[in-house]
C-alpha cells in the first residue's frame, strides 16, 4: 500500500487530486512560495480529518489545511498533503440576535456578514481581502483589518472553538464536559500547557514584554498572551489556535462575538505637509472618536492620482506631503453628528495643507475607500514583468509612527527600491508597504534577504515593534520570530509545538523553522508568459466569483498553470509538461465558462476569459476557423438547420414521452463526450416577427431565445411577454426583417473565433443602423449577455459602424423596462416574494441596482441569493458540461429552494434554463414578470411559438 492509494481509499474520485495539473495548480497561495502536495483532497467531516491525521502518521508525511490561500507569508503551501476546505466546512448559525455566530472554515468573511447584515452585527476582523478570505484563514491567522483594531480581532472576538487534534482528539470549548475530558484524555498536553504557563508566569520580565506587544497588533510567533489571559489548559490551547497558521490542530469551527455594523459615517480625507506630521495627529483623532484612520504617503497618493474620482490636485502636492482617510461612525444619525461636532475643534486645530472635506454620501466614501485600496492594484498593474509585488506588514507603537515611516523610505531608498510606498492602519501603529521584487537572479535574492535583515533590525531593534501585524509568520517571517521574541519565549514555542505536534504533521517550516534561511527558499518565480499572465500577483481574490472553482480550476489556478507550464519547459520536464499541457485543455479551456466576472474582483483587473478566448483561438485549426466563418456568412441557414433538429427532437418527446431526448443524448454522451445534453426542461423554437409602421422600439430577440426561448407548457417566449407588455404601455415595436440571419457575435467569440464574431456585429449593427432610422430608434435585446457583447464589440467594427453604434442606443432588457415601461404601467398584481437571478452581464455593465429597482415595483420582497453568481451555462457551454452547472449552481440552488418561493426571474434564456434544471424551480424573463403584475389589455399580442 501507498500514501496515495490509501488516501484513493479514504477519498471518493472527486475529491482526491493527484495528477500533475492538480498537484501545479495547488502549488502557490498569494505569498512568495511554492511548493508542489503531494496530493490535494477535500475533506468533508472530522471523521475524514482523524482519518487523514493517522495516514499521516503512518506515511511520516505532513498536512496543510488549506481554506482561500490569499494569505500572504507562506504559510498555505506544502510538499506534503493539501487538505483544501473551500469546497465544504460552509455551515453557519447565528445565535443571540446576531451577537454571536457560529461559523465553519470554508466560509468567506463576506459572506459571514451579509448572514449577520440583517442584525446590524458584523464579525470583528475586516481584512482587505475578506470578500475571498475564509474564516478558517481568518482565524489561524488572527486576522484583523482596517478598523478593527486590537480589541476587536479573532483572538478577542472569539467565544469558542472546535478543533481536532494531531492524536485525532477532538474538543469543543463550548461544551463545558470538555474541560474534564480533555485534562484526562489529553494528560500530557493539559499538564505539559501548565507546566508552561508557570513557567512564563514566573519570568516576570518576559510576562511584561508579553503585555507589552499585544498592545499593538502582532500576528508574530504563537499567542503566548493567551498563557497570561487564561488559566484553564482548554482555554489556553483554544486562544493559542489563534494566529498558530494551522500548526497545531484542525479548526472544525469557531463561536464568534459580533459587533455592531454601524451604518452611519462621515468620511474625510485630511493632508499634511509631512509624514511625520501627519502620524503626529493621530493621537488627537483617536481621542476624538475617529474610528478609521489611514495613512497614506506621497508615493502611495502618486499611484492613486490618475484614478477616477481622485481629487485633482493630488497631482500637485509637494513631495513630503502625506495623507490620512479619517472616518467616524455611529449607529444613528443623531449619534453621528454629535461624534463629528465634538470633533470639530481637534480637527480645526490640524496643521492642514488642505482644507478638509468630510462627506456622508455614500457614493462619494466608496471613492474614498476606493482610492485607499487602488494602491495595490496601482503598483502592481505597473511593476517589471517577471516581478511579484511585495505587500508587508508592520506594527511599532504609535508615537514613533511618523519616525518608523521616514526610516521606511530611507531603507527602500538603500535598497533600491525606487517605487516603494507607505499606507497603513495608522490609528494601531500598523503599517503596510508595498515593493517590487524580483528573484530572477542570485543578487536580486541577495537584496531580498538584506532588506529583511534591514527591516528586522529597524523594527525589533529601533521600534521594539512587530514584524508581522497582520499578515502571520507563515515562512517568510520564521527565521526572526527568535529574534522579536527572545531566546526564552521561543523556547517556550518549540515546546508548544512538540507537546501538541510531538510528529510535526502540520504545516511543519511555518512559524517556527530551524533554518535560517528558508524564507530564501522555494521562491515563487514568475516568468514572463503572455500579457494577462504577466499582471497577475496569484492574490487569489478572483476565485470565489469563478463557477468553475469546484468544477476544475480557478482564474488563479489557470494563470498558475502557464507559469508552470513556462517552467516546467526551461527545466526540460518534458513528462509533466506533456501531462499539464494535455489536461489543461479540459480543465483550463473547455471547462471556463469565460463569464469575466474574476475581472471585477482582480486588483489589476485581469479578465481571465479573455486569456482563454485568446488560447481556444490559437489552439482552432484553419478548416475550423473557415467553417465558423461559414456559419457566421449563413447564419439565417444554420438557424433553420438547428430549428429543423430542435423540432425533431421535440417530436421524439411527443412520441416517447418528454424526456426522451434528454435520456438519448445522455446515452450518447457515454461514447461522444462532446455530443451536448437535451435538457430537461421545456424548450421549443420561437418565431418572432412585429411590424409597425412607426415603431417605438426595435426589438432584437437573441438567437438563443428565437431557437429555445418557447415554452412548450405553454408559458410563452420572452417575446410573446415583451410584446405583450409593449401594447399594454402603448409602444409599438419592431423585430428587424432578416431577423434570422442576425447574431451579435457573442458564441463566436466566446469560443475563440474573433474573425466570425466580427463578421457578426458588423453584420448587425448595419442592420440596425437602417432599422433605427439612423440611430433615431433605441434597440432593447432580451438577453444580457448579448446586450453586453454589442455594447463592447467597438474593436471588432469597421470605423463607419463603430461611429454608427456610437450614435445608437441600445438598451438591455431591465433598461428598457424601466425606462420605457414602467412608468406607463400600473402595477396590480404585485407579488408577494420573487427571487431574481442577475447574470454575468448584469455585474458588468453595472446595472444590478436597475434589476432591483425593476423587482422592488413588481413584488413586495425581492430576494437575490448570497451565492448568485455565473450559473456556469455561459451561451451553450453547460450543454456540454452540465457538471460546470451543477457546481456554479449548488449554492445558489440550496438557497432558492430554501426560499420555497414559485416565482423565479432572470435576463437571459440560456442562464434560465440552467437554473430551473439546478433548483426545481421555473425561470422566466423579466417580461414574464411585468406581463404578470399589470393589467390585461383586450388585444392579441403579435407573437406566437413556431
Amino acid at each position: 500500500m501507498s500514501l496515495i492509494t490509501e488516501l484513493s481509499a479514504l477519498f471518493p474520485a472527486p475529491r482526491i487530486k493527484t495528477r500533475p495539473i492538480d498537484r501545479h495548480a495547488w502549488s502557490v497561495d498569494a505569498g512568495f512560495y511554492t511548493l508542489i502536495p503531494k496530493a490535494v483532497v477535500f475533506p468533508e467531516n472530522v471523521e475524514e480529518v482523524k482519518a487523514l491525521f493517522q495516514l499521516a502518521r503512518k506515511y511520516n508525511t505532513s498536512i496543510t489545511f488549506r481554506t482561500a490561500g490569499t494569505s500572504l507569508s507562506g504559510q498555505s503551501v506544502t510538499d506534503g498533503i493539501m487538505a483544501d476546505l473551500s469546497r465544504h466546512w460552509k455551515q453557519a448559525s447565528i445565535q443571540d440576535d446576531g451577537r454571536t455566530i457560529h461559523v465553519e472554515p470554508g466560509l468567506t468573511g463576506q459572506a459571514v456578514n451579509r448572514l449577520l447584515f440583517p442584525h446590524r452585527r458584523k464579525i470583528g476582523p475586516d481584512p482587505a481581502s475578506i470578500n475571498s478570505a475564509m474564516m478558517g484563514g481568518i482565524l489561524s491567522n488572527n486576522s484583523s483589518g482596517m478598523c478593527c483594531g486590537v480589541k476587536y480581532n479573532s483572538y478577542h472576538t472569539l467565544q469558542s472553538i472546535r478543533f481536532v487534534l494531531p492524536d485525532g482528539q477532538l474538543y469543543d470549548t463550548g461544551n463545558p464536559e470538555h474541560y474534564q475530558r480533555f485534562e484526562i484524555d489529553s494528560t500530557t498536553i493539559a499538564t505539559g500547557i501548565r507546566q508552561l504557563r508557570q513557567r512564563l508566569l514566573a519570568d516576570k520580565d518576559l510576562t511584561t514584554e508579553i503585555r507589552r506587544k499585544y498592545k499593538l497588533k502582532n500576528t508574530v510567533g504563537y499567542s503566548l498572551n493567551a498563557f497570561i489571559d487564561y488559566e484553564h489548559p482548554l482555554d489556553i490551547l483554544a486562544h493559542l489556535l489563534i494566529g498558530a497558521e494551522g500548526t497545531l490542530a484542525f479548526i472544525a469551527g469557531a463561536t464568534l462575538n459580533t459587533i455592531p455594523d454601524k451604518p452611519y459615517k462621515i468620511t474625510g480625507l485630511l493632508f499634511f505637509a509631512t509624514p511625520r506630521a501627519a502620524c503626529d495627529a493621530i493621537g488627537a483623532l483617536t481621542v476624538s472618536g475617529a474610528e478609521a484612520l489611514e495613512f497614506m504617503d506621497r508615493a502611495a497618493l502618486r499611484s492613486i492620482e490618475q484614478l477616477p474620482g481622485a481629487p485633482p490636485f493630488l497631482q500637485s502636492l509637494p513631495d513630503e506631503v502625506s495623507c490620512i482617510l479619517c472616518e467616524y461612525q455611529a449607529e444613528d444619525k443623531q449619534t453621528l453628528d454629535q461624534v463629528f461636532n465634538n470633533a470639530k475643534e481637534a480637527l480645526s486645530a490640524l496643521p492642514l495643507v488642505q482644507p478638509a472635506e468630510f462627506t456622508e454620501d455614500p457614493h462619494e466614501q466608496a471613492i474614498y475607500w476606493k482610492l485607499r485600496k487602488g494602491m495595490y492594484p496601482s503598483v502592481a498593474a505597473v511593476r517589471a514583468k517577471g516581478t511579484s509585488v511585495m505587500l508587508e506588514d508592520v506594527a511599532v507603537p504609535v508615537e514613533n509612527l511618523g519616525d518608523a515611516v521616514v526610516d521606511l523610505q530611507k531603507l527602500f531608498a538603500k535598497h533600491g527600491y525606487t517605487n516603494a510606498l507607505v499606507f497603513g492602519h495608522a490609528r494601531e501603529g500598523n503599517l503596510h508597504f508595498l515593493v517590487s521584487q524580483s528573484i530572477a537572479t542570485a543578487e536580486d535574492i541577495q537584496l531580498f534577504k538584506a532588506f529583511n535583515d534591514n527591516l528586522a533590525g529597524l523594527i525589533i531593534q529601533k521600534y521594539h515593534g512587530s514584524l508581522k501585524a497582520e499578515h502571520g509568520t507563515g515562512r517568510q517571517i520564521a527565521p526572526y520570530v527568535r529574534d522579536e521574541w527572545g531566546d526564552e519565549a521561543y523556547r517556550i514555542m518549540e515546546q508548544l509545538k512538540a507537546l501538541v505536534d510531538p510528529h510535526s504533521l502540520l504545516n511543519p517550516g511555518v512559524i517556527l523553522n530551524p533554518d535560517k534561511e528558508c524564507h530564501l527558499k522555494n521562491l515563487k518565480s514568475l516568468p514572463v508568459v503572455e500579457s494577462e499572465v504577466d499582471k497577475c500577483v496569484e492574490c487569489g481574490y478572483c476565485e470565489h466569483r469563478c463557477p468553475s472553482r469546484e468544477f476544475t480550476l480557478t482564474p488563479r489556478q489557470r494563470i498558475v498553470l502557464r507559469r508552470s507550464l513556462a517552467r516546467l519547459k526551461a527545466a526540460g520536464d518534458t513528462a509533466t509538461y506533456k501531462s499539464i499541457l494535455k489536461d489543461y485543455q479540459h480543465d483550463g479551456l473547455d471547462t471556463c465558462a469565460v463569464d469575466g466576472l474574476c475581472s471585477l474582483e482582480c486588483p489589476v483587473t485581469i479578465n481571465t476569459g479573455d486569456l482563454v478566448k485568446r488560447l481556444r483561438k490559437e489552439n482552432h485549426s484553419p478548416t475550423a476557423r473557415r467553417i465558423s466563418m461559414t456559419i457566421a456568412r449563413h447564419f439565417g441557414a444554420v438557424e433553420s438547420i438547428v430549428r429543423t433538429g430542435l423540432r425533431m427532437g421535440l417530436a421524439v418527446n411527443k412520441l416517447f414521452g418528454p424526456h426522451s431526448m434528454t435520456r438519448l443524448t445522455k446515452f450518447i454522451r457515454k461514447s461522444l463526450p462532446a455530443f451536448p445534453l437535451w435538457p430537461s426542461q421545456s424548450i421549443a423554437p420561437a418565431h418572432i416577427t412585429i411590424s409597425a409602421d412607426q415603431p417605438d422600439a426595435i426589438y432584437f430577440p437573441c438567437c438563443m431565445n428565437r431557437l429555445m426561448g418557447a415554452d412548450t407548457t405553454g408559458g410563452g417566449a420572452a417575446g410573446d411577454a415583451l410584446a405583450s407588455v409593449a401594447q399594454k404601455a402603448g409602444l409599438s415595436l419592431q423585430t428587424p426583417k432578416s431577423i434570422r440571419s442576425q447574431c451579435c457575435g457573442q458564441a463566436f467569440g466566446s469560443k475563440g473565433f474573433p474573425n466570425a464574431q466580427a463578421h457578426a456585429a458588423n453584420k448587425l449593427i448595419a442592420s440596425l443602423w437602417e432599422e433605427t432610422r439612423q440611430g433615431k430608434i433605441p434597440v432593447v435585446l432580451d438577453i444580457s449577455s448579448c446586450t453586453q457583447s454589442l455594447r463592447s464589440s467597438a474593436s471588432s467594427l469597421t470605423d463607419e459602424n463603430r461611429q454608427r453604434m456610437e450614435k445608437m442606443t441600445i438598451l438591455d432588457s431591465p433598461e428598457f423596462a424601466l425606462e420605457k415601461l414602467i412608468p406607463r404601467l400600473p402595477v396590480v398584481n404585485k407579488k408577494e416574494k420573487i427571487v431574481l437571478h442577475p447574470v454575468c452581464s448584469v455585474y458588468k455593465m453595472g446595472s444590478l441596482e436597475k434589476l432591483k429597482q425593476l423587482g422592488a415595483h413588481c413584488a413586495t420582497q425581492v430576494e437575490i441569493p448570497a451565492s448568485a453568481g455565473c450559473c456556469g451555462m455561459a451561451g451553450d457551454r453547460g450543454f456540454y458540461y452540465p457538471g460546470l452547472i451543477a457546481a456554479a449552481t449548488a449554492g445558489e440552488s440550496r438557497e432558492v429552494k430554501a426560499q420555497n418561493s414559485p416565482d423565479c426571474y432572470s435576463t437571459s434564456r440560456p442562464c434560465e434554463l440552467a437554473l430551473s434544471e439546478a433548483t426545481g424551480r421555473t425561470y422566466r424573463s423579466i417580461f414574464h414578470l411585468i406581463d404578470d403584475v399589470t393589467p390585461p389589455k383586450s388585444s392579441q399580442t403579435p407573437s406566437s411559438a413556431g
